[in-house]
């Protein structure tokens, strides 16, 4: 069985970033978009990026622009977003496509690994959420509307 860790995304940055790299923490993985109704959770994804910066966690974004275009721009120009409006300091992704015939490897796996509403394997929109454990494996994976905060009891778990 595979793990988070056998998989590699571009960085924000364009260069290649194994996910081994962050081996042995928990991840908190994310599709994000800068012009989405949630895309506010910007904020409350880096209070748990800051509130668990001394534990083995990280969170991981993954600009798309799958959901009615909400993420036109371009690798600078989502870092210079994220940046500038809410003071992002996780580690960003290049653009990916989380549906589809052109999914990311990544997303491949985790949504075989935690399906969504009523089985299904397709992300559904902006700012659905994956949570790993500190061994790689899928433990859970949230809805869009699910705020960050709320998240923060299962990450406790996993550290």
């Amino acid at each position: 069985m595979s793990t988070v860790y056998d998989f590699t995304a571009t960085g924000i940055d364009g260069t290649e970033v194994p996910l081994d790299g962050f081996r042995g923490k928990a991840l908190l993985i994310v599709n994000t978009a800068s012009k989405c109704g949630f895309t506010g959770q910007y904020a409350g994804l880096e209070t748990l990026h800051r509130r668990f910066a001394d534990q083995p966690f990280e969170v991981l974004g993954f600009p798309c622009n799958q959901f009615g275009g909400q993420e036109p721009g371009k690798a600078a120009e989502i870092a210079s977003f994220c940046s500038a409006t809410f003071d992002v300091d996780f580690p960003l992704f290049d653009k990916i496509e989380v549906n589809g015939p052109n999914r990311h490897p990544l997303y491949a796996w985790l949504t075989g690994q935690k399906k969504g509403f009523l089985g299904s394997r397709d992300i559904k929109w902006n700012f659905t959420k994956f949570l790993t454990d500190r061994e790689g494996r899928v433990v859970a994976r949230y809805a869009p509307q699910v705020e960050p905060a709320a998240i923060a009891p299962d990450i406790e778990k996993l550290l």
